[in-house]
């Protein structure tokens, strides 16, 4: 059960990160209107009421089965009198139903209104919900006092910033593995990874300064030591450098692969072949962003070194 929980989890952070970060990137990336728009692609629409109902789904099953765990059984977690005491004293309980009820929401926005800004914004509205959520599920919640509302509040920073990045990211991916890319539409791609430039130092600034506040809490100035002897360390060391490999990659993407796409847009045997690596490279940014939200389940359901 605790495996299929952390999957559960796993698919719920990237579920909420894509929606989120999706949407916004439908907004602030993307042309309004033309080839490029994510009202004329077509598959962001498909890609996000996917996440949408997905987040849904493993929201009410991953409540289920927490719900199991915590009374005990199966047959216990479809008690009336179990249900509402999970749901009314475990903040578990209120941010599942408040992440599936965001997550349907979402599914009957995109489907039912027209593709354009407005609708993704709002959907990037529901998608913020359903993300912040999530720190309801993690250490951050289980804090107390004046040091509860700043570890709670640098954790739900923390999510929303991952969900800005993996949402582009899972974007950028759709977008580089389009065929045929033609002109208009390569030039709409470099000026959607220049536009990201700005947005991503942003994000990468937000998330180190948030981690190391909850670093602060989970870790504690003398729990260093144990960073190489606990599981709970190891994953956190290994969670550490799947991020700097990220932001190295990112970095790469930054200031080497887009210029040299930028320059290749008038030769398109050299923009072939830059897109040819940038495709690589945000595949594998985002291949390593999934192993991150992977840790970051995984690490949820652990007690941290402070608590140890």
């Amino acid at each position: 059960m605790e495996t299929a929980i952390v999957l559960l989890r796993w698919a719920q952070y990237a579920a909420s990160f894509v929606l989120m970060g999706g949407t916004l990137f439908s907004v602030y990336a993307l042309p309004a209107h033309g080839l490029s728009s994510a009202a004329a692609l077509g598959w962001p629409r498909r890609l996000l009421t996917g996440a949408g109902a997905l987040l849904a789904v493993t929201s009410l099953v991953g409540l289920f089965l927490q719900t199991a765990n915590v009374a005990g059984s199966f047959s216990a977690a479809v008690d009336p009198a179990t249900l509402v005491s999970v749901l009314t004293e475990m903040a578990m309980g209120a941010s599942s139903l408040a992440r599936a009820l965001a997550a349907m929401l979402s599914v009957v926005l995109l489907l039912g209104l027209r593709p354009g800004r407005s609708t993704w914004l709002l959907a990037s509205a529901l998608g913020a919900i359903a993300t912040a959520s999530m720190a309801w599920m993690g250490h951050g919640a289980a804090s107390e006092g004046r040091d509860g509302v700043i570890h709670l509040s640098a954790d739900i920073l923390h999510l929303l910033a991952a969900a800005v990045w993996i949402g582009a990211l899972a974007f950028f991916a759709g977008l580089a593995v389009q065929r045929p890319l033609g002109e208009d539409r390569l030039r709409d791609f470099h000026s959607a990874l220049a536009g990201f430039s700005g947005v991503g130092s942003a994000v990468v600034a937000t998330l180190v300064a948030s981690g190391l506040v909850n670093s602060w809490f989970l870790v504690g100035p003398s729990g260093w030591p144990a960073l190489a002897t606990s599981l709970y360390g190891q994953l956190l060391v290994l969670k550490l450098a799947v991020f700097v490999a990220m932001a190295l990659v990112a970095a790469a993407n930054r200031f080497r692969l887009t210029p040299a796409l930028r320059a290749g847009l008038d030769d398109p045997g050299q923009a072939n072949a830059a897109l040819a690596h940038l495709r690589r490279s945000l595949l594998l940014e985002f291949g390593a962003a999934l192993t991150l939200a992977l840790l970051v389940a995984w690490l949820g359901r652990l007690a941290p070194i402070s608590a140890q």
